[in-house]
Formats: structure tokens, C-alpha cells, sequence
């Protein structure tokens, strides 16, 4: 059973932890049997590292959780559309799921740029979804946006 919404909203609340901190706020939660595995939010300019996106520090920690780099079974919830970069690895931790809430019209690996859970060649297929929560999620990038101008 998945409790999309309840998920989702976790996921806000540590996207707007980004915010507090100045990153871009964007949170992810990997979910399995209904717990948590790894939870994580953007990170990038406080930890001077580019690949620290809220989907990276969520494998990171659902994989040293469940001492696995693989996380079958896994729904990961974020708030924004995955990056090629992230994809990839959702793909190589073989996450089964993964529900969005908004699209990224000029990064995401989902559907807007590219459809990387879709290519055919490779050898993991991810279920993905969007659209929850995602005027939520969008405003919050929105203000998040507006106040840096």
C-alpha cells in the first residue's frame, strides 16, 4: 500500500530545509514497506559538491540503512523532477518507483528533456509518476526564486 501524499509531504518539509540553508529546495524520500530508508534534501553549495542533489543524499542514506546499493522494492518521492544525473542513479540502485511532484522543463530526465526511466536499452525499467502535490512544491521554488532576484 503506498501513501503517496503522506510521502510527499515529507518530502516538501525537508525541500523547505534546503530553502532555510539557501540551496535550491528540492527534498527526497525512499520508502519501503511504508519506512524510511533515506531521506535527503539539496546540498550542493553547502557541501561544495555537485552531485549532492536531494536524490543522491537520499540513496546515499537508504543504501548505508539498508547496507545494500541496491534498493529493491523503493519508492523514492521528491519534489522536483529528477536530472540525468540522478536518474541514473535511481536507475543503477534499481529503485522500482518513483513519483515526482513537478516537472523540470529544462533539466528533468523524466519526461521533460529526456526520458531516461523510458529508454528501452536499458537494463532496469522505474515506474514514474508526477503531478502530486505539485502546485506545492512548484510555489515553493517559485518564492524560493523570487526572493533571489
Amino acid at each position: 500500500m503506498h501513501n503517496d501524499e503522506y510521502w510527499m509531504q515529507h518530502a516538501l518539509s525537508l525541500a523547505k530545509q534546503a530553502g532555510q540553508q539557501d540551496e535550491i529546495p528540492v527534498g527526497a524520500v525512499i520508502v519501503r514497506d511504508n519506512e524510511i530508508l533515506g531521506e535527503g534534501y539539496n546540498q550542493p553549495i553547502i557541501s561544495h559538491d555537485a552531485t549532492a542533489h536531494a536524490e543522491i543524499q537520499a540513496l546515499r542514506a537508504a543504501c548505508q540503512h539498508s547496507q545494500n546499493y541496491r534498493l529493491p522494492a523503493t519508492t523514492l518521492y521528491v519534489t522536483l523532477e529528477p536530472c540525468i544525473m540522478c536518474a541514473g542513479a535511481i536507475i543503477h540502485a534499481r529503485i522500482d518507483r518513483v513519483v515526482f511532484a513537478t516537472k523540470e522543463p529544462k533539466t528533468g530526465a523524466s519526461g521533460s528533456c529526456f526520458d531516461i526511466f523510458n529508454t528501452q536499452q536499458l537494463n532496469h525499467y522505474v515506474h514514474c509518476e508526477h503531478g502530486l502535490l505539485a502546485k506545492q512544491s512548484s510555489d515553493l521554488l517559485q518564492d524560493f526564486f523570487r526572493s533571489k532576484r
